[in-house]
């Protein structure tokens, strides 16, 4: 797949740098052009690496995700993207309304949100990433997750994103109580 992960942050930084090595074509969109990024995949203006992208990764603060939409609503046109922003405070967390009304042919998951990074980069054994993603976006995320070593679990289509929210706020919630400690996982038993 093309991704253009948009953020170089912690998130889209260690998630980016395993979808390269595992083989996809990443690009990182970012303010400005600024060479190699995480795992050695370039920089580009936002706009340059959303061109041909099959799958956008959302990873910007919360807080800016819906102007960063709205801004490139035309190229973002039928493409999946992973919201994996986390607007804390707001009274939604997540960016799918923004999404859908901006790039309403656009294929919306909820993903990589309710989990620090470091469970992304080396992940506890047999631990799940809970995800909401419309049909035609559930096979790409679910083999996004599983490069980076999680079990994908699957809670709906992209109106489940909620859902997923409430798992981020149990997530920050056993962090806290846990005494900071974010190498910290769910498992589903079956």
């Amino acid at each position: 797949m093309r991704i253009a992960v948009i953020g170089t942050g912690k998130i889209g930084g260690s998630l980016g740098a395993q979808w390269r090595a595992a083989g996809h074509d990443v690009f990182f969109g970012g303010r400005t052009a600024s060479g190699d990024g995480p795992g050695g995949a370039p920089v580009v203006p936002i706009a340059d690496a959303l061109i041909d992208a099959d799958v956008v990764l959302l990873a910007v603060p919360g807080k800016v995700a819906a102007d960063v939409v709205s801004a490139n609503s035309d190229a973002l046109d039928g493409k999946i993207i992973i919201d994996a922003t986390n607007n804390i405070g707001a009274p939604e967390v997540n960016c799918r309304a923004a999404v859908t009304a901006n790039v309403p042919n656009a294929h919306y998951a909820r993903a990589f949100n309710s989990l620090g990074y470091e469970n992304f980069v080396s992940p506890p054994a047999g631990a799940c990433l809970f995800f909401a993603a419309d049909p035609d976006a559930r096979t790409a995320v679910e083999e996004l997750i599983t490069v980076t070593g999680l079990e994908p679990a699957f809670v709906g289509d992209g109106s489940a994103a909620s859902i997923v929210d409430g798992v981020a706020a149990l997530w920050f919630a056993l962090v806290r109580q846990s005494g900071g400690n974010r190498k910290l996982a769910f498992r589903v038993v079956r």
